[in-house]
């Protein structure tokens, strides 16, 4: 058995690798991502990252029950008022030209997999909560505060390579370290937001949530 896990493994971290240095080239790449993810999904840090969200009895439950929301349907959610979870989001959608289900699908099999895809459905409204943006040093904050939520190693991998990209732009240092701790420090309070059912709740004002949650938002960065 042994043999045949050893080429699946390698072909796993020959597709971990292969994103990775398609990130360095172009961070905007977001396939490479997904490829990233593919590559460390059966891997035993994935396993324990998991073991790590479900010891949070909130997130288990959810895990659980695998609750997948609808794709949220922008011109509605435009009627929402004002400073409302949903009024906020769809504004953020339309204004940055996005689109809700951006992500690469993936199909629901095990705890590994919709945690993956519940993320991937969920990303932007992290974006809002934190207030990190979606330039890429407002990613990479972003990626340290679901490092400190979930111990996924795909934020471990995102944040090795923008540190490695400094090399080329070392002006970006200091702003990226200033970044990444306050992603951390801000994840590792905050309570998890891997449990909530945000689309169950578009009415909520955005500082409700960000209170309830216990998340202080980043103040906008301009490069």
């Amino acid at each position: 058995m042994l043999l045949v896990a050893l080429p699946r493994l390698n072909l796993e971290y020959l597709t971990v690798l292969k994103g990775f240095i398609s990130l360095l080239r172009d961070p905007s790449q977001t396939e490479s991502v997904f490829d990233i993810v593919e590559g460390m999904r059966n891997t035993d840090a994935t396993k324990m990252a998991v073991k790590y969200v479900k010891s949070a009895p909130e997130v288990e439950q959810i895990v659980n029950e695998r609750y997948i929301a609808p794709t949220p349907d922008i011109e509605n959610l435009l009627k929402y008022p004002e400073g409302s979870l949903g009024h906020t989001y769809a504004s953020y959608i339309k204004e940055s030209n996005f689109t809700p289900d951006f992500y690469r699908k993936i199909k629901v099999e095990d705890d590994i997999s919709y945690i993956l895809l519940r993320m991937r459905q969920a990303h932007d409204i992290w974006h809002i909560v934190t207030g990190f943006g979606t330039d890429s040093i407002g990613e990479l904050g972003l990626q340290a505060f679901s490092l400190a939520q979930t111990r996924l190693p795909l934020p471990v991998i995102l944040l090795a390579g923008g540190l490695l990209k400094t090399l080329k732009e070392p002006e970006n240092l200091d702003n990226l370290l200033d970044r990444v701790a306050a992603g951390y420090k801000m994840g590792s309070k905050a309570k998890p937001l891997l449990a909530q059912k945000w689309e169950e709740h578009w009415d909520k004002p955005l500082s409700e949530w960000r209170s309830e949650l216990g998340v202080e938002p980043m103040p906008v960065y301009t490069p």
